[in-house]
Parts: structure tokens; C-alpha cells; sequence
């Protein structure tokens, strides 16, 4: 039994209870959940249903809970059912209930974890959405592992979501690279507001190579502006598409200007009432919705501000028909928020249709040092330097096993030992060591997915395990709710750790010599079933599940 399904007999139950005390039904949730408790001994699952709604209903809740306890006590597959405190119910399921998710699991195989608690939802997801001027730096590679990771986790609970990457080949920095690019061209020092690092000199010789009047041309910075933009731009994809990261969309924002969007969107706007002109220039009265000052969408001179493109980009996201837009920021970009919010507002969106989120600080450290100097880019430590040094696995489990929102320092070291104390490591270790045992299964010929009887699950790691097992679609749901892909990894070193205890524990395999027996097949069961949850678990973060180690 799921503990959905258990949610869904709980419910059941206090529905038939308030009948029973002719209690108002309006008093009762749409549904209900059921938790773990932190007690093993306090059974399997607990509900609070009862203090949800005894006072809403203005009944006793040890009444209302011996009612509810009598009924469940009647559904298959429960045991009993104990009443602490108030109108705790602590439920405890018979081994054959518990011990089937083993099997369900098994049957569902890469489907399992999947729910529908995002179902109708149309996310567009924005992340990384570097301009192409320089290589994708740690604050970048971050947001590329974790807005994937959180792309998928969305859909696996059901949404329909839109991977975006949105860039500019125009503008002042795109002058400094064209401006960087030519310097070193012609030989000449990196002007000071340039772009240094070896990338440049690469780039700058390429576009030579493959333009090779490139300085005796009328404009010779326009030429190293294209071609060098073009090339930037290539190897940024290329290098995310090594990661692993792959985007549904590369928006370009000159296809806003050349379609119009802009004075749409300041159309739109003014049809709302929100614009007003002051001192030759046309402004956003962004105040209104909580900013800290208004914003200019059209200078005096005519020309359009990167604000401007920023509304014209909203209102055209939300004309594609996404329903919800998440944007992913770095570190550096907390004083973009209150003015998107007042575009969102503006345009008389809900409150939550779009969210932001801020991504904090990536640190390199080797012997405990921090590693500041990218053999490419000069100053930074880029996605690849970052690769190079742990791999791709361990960056991107790493970048996504904590929350966005706290700084992290990678420590060389640490993310490249072959050791349990390598968070990545030890769980992608759990996952070989049971396809180890899963092929010597095969090896004496016996079948994991013969039939087996659910109820010889009963031993105490067996059970920790099934309910650890059972949680996965709910630890997904959550994840996709709360934008917290990291609860994925978390999860799933919480998995890995419940399968060595029990695989300590319980033996699998027959000795030498020895027919496999009831309990050692049903033990399989449970071993293929946990193999599933792990490549499942790592596949939501972009991460291989290894055969061998």
C-alpha cells in the first residue's frame, strides 16, 4: 500500500466517521496526507486528520479518533491502528500491504516517482541566460544543473514545462568583447574595460582563420562582433550540451525588437493606464506596484532601455501561453526583483505568476584554498575548469544538493574520493553494488521478477526500506512545489543509506551450494525495486547510475 492510497483510506475513514456523529462534512479537507513518524516504533504511517478537523467540526478528537481508528482497522492491509495524544493515529500496515510497493515499483520501472500534483500547470523555466561573451562561469554551471534538475522534477510531477535561454548579442558588453576580440587581433593589450583570458586570444585567431581580411575590412569591429559572437555562442552550447543541459529555446532578444514586441508591450501598458511621460522620455510607473522607483522604457533620444526588452520579453512569454514563469538569477541580480514583479503586476498578473530565484556564490576549493584563476578565462572559474576537476557526475550532483540559496564551496578533494563520505559517490556506489547482486542473481539463475510473497518482507531493515522506497513520488511532488531540487539528492543518499542497512542485514543470496529461498526471492524483489528508485532518483538530477565501480 502507497501511502497515497493510505492517505486516501484515512479521508475515507473520517469521512464515514462524521457520518457516523453527524458531524458537518464541510469540516473535512478535499485531502489528506500521511507522514513517517520519526518513531519507528510508533508504527508505519501517522495521520493528524483528526486535529485538522475535530474543532472545525466542534466534536472530541479522541472521540472522532477511536471512530476513524475502528474503520481503518477494517480496510485490507492495515494492522492496527494506536491513538496518541489528542487524536494522533499512528497506522501500522500488515508485511504483504507494505512489502507490495517492491513489486509496484518494479512494474513501473523509469514511471515511478511520477504524480500529477503540477498537472495543468505551463511553466516556462529561464535559466542560465549568460550573454555570449565569455565561457559559463560557477554561478552559471550552477543554475545549468540545477534549473535542469528542476525542469525534470517539474514534469515528473506533471507539468508542462518550457527550458529557456535568453541572451543579447547587442549592447555594451557585446561592444567590450568585439572591442577585446580586435585588440588582441591586431596584436594590442586588452583595452581596460575588456575581456582578457586565453579564450579571447583563441576566438580572436579563429575569426581570423576563417575571415582572413577580417582587419582590412570597412569595420573590422563589426566583423569580430558577429563572428565572435557566433563562435562564443556556439562553444556555450556546446559546452552546456556536454553537461548534460539542453534548453527547449535560445532567445535572442534583437527577435523582440525586430518583431515590435517592444512597442507592444508599451501599448499594452498604456492601454492599462500604468505609463506616463516625463522630461522627453517614457516611463513605467513601477512604483505602483511596490518598486522603488519608476523606470524608463523609452530614453529622450528615442532609443529603448534593457528594460523596455524586459517587458516586451514578459508579455511575450506569457502570449506563448505559459500560466507560470520562473526565472533564475545569480547572486548579483537581487535588485531585479522588485522591478520584475512590477512588470508581472503591471500587465495585471496574479501575485506568483512569475517567481524568482536567486542563486548564491560558487566556490572552487583544492587543500582547503580557494581556486580563483581559470586556465581559459583569466578570472573565473568556469564550467569546464569545474568539470575538468571533479567530472560531470560530481558537479552537477554537487550544484543540486543544496539549496539555491546558500552558498557552496566545492571541495576538489572531497567530490573526486572513492569513499562514502563522497556524497555522490555513495549513492551512485549503492546502485552498482545492487546491479552486482542483481547480476550474480542471474548468474545462478534465479529471476528477480519471479513471483514472491510480500508479507516474508517483515524484517525491520526490510520495512525501513519499503517505506523509504514508498516515499519517492512525494520527495519528487515536493521537490517540484518548493523549487528544491536538492531534496531529490538528499533523498536519495537517505535511500542508499537504508539499502547498505539492510543489505547488511538481510542476506540475498543463497550461499554456495544453496537453493535461493522464499524470503531470499521476495529479498530480490526489494533489491530491484531500490535499483529502480536510486537510476530513477540520479536520472532526475542529470547524473548517470553506474553498472560498475
Amino acid at each position: 500500500m502507497t501511502p497515497e492510497t493510505l492517505a486516501e483510506k484515512v479521508l475515507s475513514a473520517t469521512r464515514a466517521a462524521f457520518a457516523e456523529l453527524g458531524l458537518d462534512a464541510a469540516a473535512l479537507p478535499a485531502e489528506t496526507t500521511v507522514e513517517r513518524p520519526r518513531n519507528p516504533e510508533h508504527g508505519d504511517y501517522a495521520s493528524t486528520i483528526v486535529l485538522q478537523v475535530a474543532k472545525k467540526a466542534g466534536t472530541d478528537p479522541r472521540a472522532l479518533a477511536q471512530r476513524i481508528a475502528s474503520g481503518l482497522t477494517e480496510v485490507d492491509g492495515v494492522a492496527k491502528v494506536d491513538i496518541a495524544g489528542p487524536g494522533f493515529l499512528n497506522i501500522t500496515l500488515d508485511a504483504a500491504a507494505a512489502g507490495e510497493i517492491a513489486g509496484r515499483i518494479v512494474a513501473a520501472g523509469t514511471a515511478y516517482g511520477y504524480n500529477e500534483s503540477m498537472k495543468g500547470a505551463h511553466v516556462n523555466l529561464e535559466f542560465v541566460s549568460a550573454n555570449p561573451t565569455g565561457p559559463v562561469h560557477a554561478g552559471g554551471t550552477r543554475w545549468a544543473a540545477v534549473g535542469d534538475a528542476l525542469a525534470r522534477v517539474m514534469r515528473s510531477s506533471g507539468a508542462k514545462v518550457g527550458s529557456e535561454y535568453y541572451f543579447n548579442d547587442a549592447g555594451a558588453q557585446i561592444d567590450r568583447f568585439a572591442n577585446s576580440l580586435l585588440a588582441r587581433a591586431k596584436g594590442e593589450p586588452t583595452p581596460e574595460d575588456g575581456y582578457g583570458g586565453a579564450y579571447v586570444d583563441e576566438i580572436a585567431a579563429e575569426v581570423l582563420r576563417r575571415h582572413p581580411g577580417a582587419l582590412d575590412a570597412a569595420d573590422p569591429r563589426e566583423v569580430f562582433r558577429t563572428a565572435g559572437v557566433e563562435l562564443m555562442f556556439a562553444e556555450i552550447k556546446a559546452t552546456l550540451a556536454d553537461f548534460g543541459t539542453h534548453f527547449d529555446v535560445y532567445f535572442n532578444e534583437k527577435e523582440l525588437h525586430d518583431r515590435g514586441k517592444l512597442d507592444d508591450a508599451v501599448e499594452r501598458l498604456s492601454e492599462l493606464g500604468h505609463i506616463f511621460e516625463a522630461d522627453g522620455a517614457v516611463w513605467l510607473r513601477t512604483t505602483a506596484f511596490g518598486d522603488d522607483k519608476d523606470r524608463v522604457l523609452k530614453k529622450s533620444d528615442g532609443s529603448w532601455t534593457y528594460f523596455a526588452a524586459d517587458c516586451a520579453y514578459y508579455l511575450d512569454k506569457r502570449e506563448r501561453g505559459f500560466d507560470k514563469l520562473v526565472l533564475m538569477l545569480g547572486a548579483d541580480h537581487h535588485g531585479y526583483v522588485g522591478r520584475m514583479q512590477a512588470i508581472s503586476q503591471a500587465f495585471g498578473d496574479e501575485p506568483g505568476t512569475l517567481e524568482i530565484l536567486i542563486g548564491q556564490m560558487v566556490n572552487l576549493l583544492r587543500d582547503g584554498r580557494p581556486v580563483r584563476m581559470s586556465k581559459r578565462a583569466g578570472t573565473v572559474v568556469t564550467l569546464n575548469d569545474i568539470v575538468e576537476a571533479i567530472g560531470v557526475d560530481a558537479t552537477r550532483y554537487a550544484l543540486t544538493r543544496y539549496s539555491a540559496d546558500s552558498s557552496i564551496d566545492l571541495d576538489i578533494d572531497l567530490w573526486t574520493k572513492h569513499g562514502n563520505d563522497n556524497p555522490v559517490y555513495y549513492v551512485q556506489y549503492a546502485h552498482a553494488r545492487i546491479a552486482g547482486v542483481l547480476r550474480n542473481a542471474g548468474d545462478l539463475g534465479v529471476d528477480s521478477g519471479d513471483a514472491y510473497d510480500a508479507s516474508l518482507l517483515s524484517h525491520p531493515k526490510e520495512k525501513e526500506l519499503l517505506k523509504a522506497l514508498a516515499e519517492f513520488p512525494a520527495v519528487i511532488a515536493s521537490a517540484a512545489e518548493l523549487r528544491e531540487p536538492h531534496r531529490i539528492a538528499r533523498y536519495a543518499e537517505d535511500l542508499a543509506g537504508a539499502y547498505h542497512r539492510f543489505y547488511t542485514d538481510c542476506r540475498v543470496l543463497p550461499y554456495p551450494g544453496e537453493s535461493i529461498s522464499e524470503t531470499g526471492r521476495a529479498r530480490l524483489w526489494l533489491v530491484s525495486a531500490t535499483r529502480v528508485v536510486l537510476a530513477n532518483a540520479l536520472g532526475l538530477l542529470g547524473v548517470s547510475a553506474p553498472e560498475r565501480m
